[in-house]
């Protein structure tokens, strides 16, 4: 089994994750494109680019969320954190939400998922100023942790943060 996988890592061969499909595109960040301005890697992150500022995306998404019936758990400005310790740093804040009534259904279902739990949304500035908003894909959660017998709340929880970032974004 060993040899297989060296040999397949060594030709470049790699595994398309099992929600790609032959509508989507690869770029060459590793990523599949599905939508206009959303990504998806094979690591579990959603890439959505925003069209507004760090500031206004971060507003956005708080709005938005809470109109979702989501809850703002916490926010950590990763940039003063950065400047505290006379360090640089673009900016970067991340959002800690979530509902506790999805968020039991995934861990009734594998309690492990709680280490995923509250989730996160990553807001962000590239070395070209460009805005991006990052989140987990709940199809990446339901691989991690196992999820078997979650399928409904995976599909429910992944569309309503769809929606949210595009909302958000666009």
């Amino acid at each position: 089994m060993i040899k297989i996988l060296l040999t397949i890592l060594s030709l470049g061969i790699f595994i398309t994750p099992a929600y790609a499909n032959s509508r989507m595109k690869r770029n060459s960040e590793n990523a599949v494109r599905t939508q206009s301005a959303f990504y998806r890697f094979r690591n579990g992150i959603v890439r959505v680019q925003s069209t507004y500022s760090i500031a206004e995306t971060v507003q956005r998404f708080e709005s938005f969320a809470k109109e979702q019936g989501l809850n703002i758990v916490a926010k950590v400005d990763h940039q003063a954190g950065a400047t505290s310790v006379g360090k640089k740093l673009r900016p970067t804040q991340l959002i800690i939400f979530g509902n506790p009534r999805a968020g039991t259904l995934l861990m009734q279902c594998n309690q492990t998922a709680g280490i995923d739990l509250p989730q996160k949304a990553l807001i962000w500035e590239d070395e070209k100023g460009q805005v991006w908003l990052d989140y987990n894909s709940q199809e990446y959660l339901f691989t991690r942790h196992q999820l078997k017998g979650c399928e409904p709340a995976i599909k429910i929880i992944e569309d309503a943060l769809s929606s949210l970032a595009q909302k958000v974004t666009q």
